[in-house]
């Protein structure tokens, strides 16, 4: 059986660990037994045939300590196995829907993988400054209530030179995005608070905290699941950022632009 660790100990899922740094957040998170269960079964055709490029990517050349912000049921297990085994890398998933963290330890335990669980919220990570090599997140802002405010929390957690790096879905542009935003209410009712229309690429290269690595947009996915934006940003040196500097805002700004007008075409 594999090693992962949570902050709880509970006999009904056989999770066994002692109290760990994430600590013991309690049943206020979100909750979503069905979305949950039909999650694997719906996503597995994606998984094996469109993502797992992106989640090479996302996965590549990992060291150090590594957060990933929403494991949900453990997609990107199977790509943390070699830093995990090599010794490169720490990971600790966090995934605060109970149902959704169930099979993501119990499929680290399938790949016998060392992982600490934590069933935090984003928005309120219980970690300190300067904790993280790696922040990961994919397919987790679409959910996250108040993105801004674990964007933030991103920041605060990442070390200087740190690297976030993330793979998520975003409102379409054009005429494309009426029929999503028409879908937007009932979409998210059905997937567990899912938001169609959030533009996660221009929240994420506005931040003064990063600096853009590398961004793109791609026609990637299903309608309405589609386009995605993939990326890494790298935290700057809080006493050396000229955050405020309009002209490295508008050469952002314009690499933004620039994909995404590549991704219209």
């Amino acid at each position: 059986m594999g090693t992962a660790t949570t902050g709880e100990e509970t006999a009904e899922d056989g999770v066994v660990g002692g109290e760990t740094e994430a600590g013991d957040h309690g049943p206020e998170g979100p909750a979503h037994p069905w979305f949950a269960r039909l999650y694997d079964p719906v996503m597995r055709r994606s998984e094996a045939e469109l993502f797992p490029p992106h989640r090479e990517y996302l996965a590549r050349d990992l060291q150090g300590d590594v957060l990933d912000l929403g494991a949900g049921t453990g997609a990107m297990l199977p790509y943390y196995e070699e830093p995990v085994r090599s010794g490169a890398a720490r990971v600790t998933i966090l995934e605060p829907d109970p149902h959704m963290r169930e099979q993501a330890v119990a499929a680290a335990r399938d790949r016998d993988l060392d992982v600490m669980v934590s069933d935090a919220t984003a928005e309120s990570l219980p970690f300190a400054e300067d904790s993280f090599d790696v922040v990961v997140a994919s397919m987790v802002f679409c959910t996250i209530p108040d993105p801004g405010a674990a964007l933030d929390e991103v920041a605060r957690v990442l070390r200087p030179g740190g690297e976030f790096r993330f793979l998520e879905h975003v409102a379409e542009d054009g005429w494309r995005r009426i029929p999503q935003r028409l879908l937007a209410p009932l979409w998210s009712r059905i997937a567990a608070g899912c938001r169609l229309t959030r533009r996660t690429g221009d929240l994420f290269s506005d931040h003064d905290a990063f600096a853009v690595v590398d961004i793109e947009y791609r026609q990637l996915g299903v309608f309405p699941v589609r386009p995605f934006v993939r990326g890494t940003l790298s935290l700057q040196n809080v006493h050396t950022t000229p955050g405020a500097d309009p002209s490295i805002r508008r050469r952002v700004r314009k690499a933004v632009e620039a994909a995404r007008s590549r991704l219209w075409r």
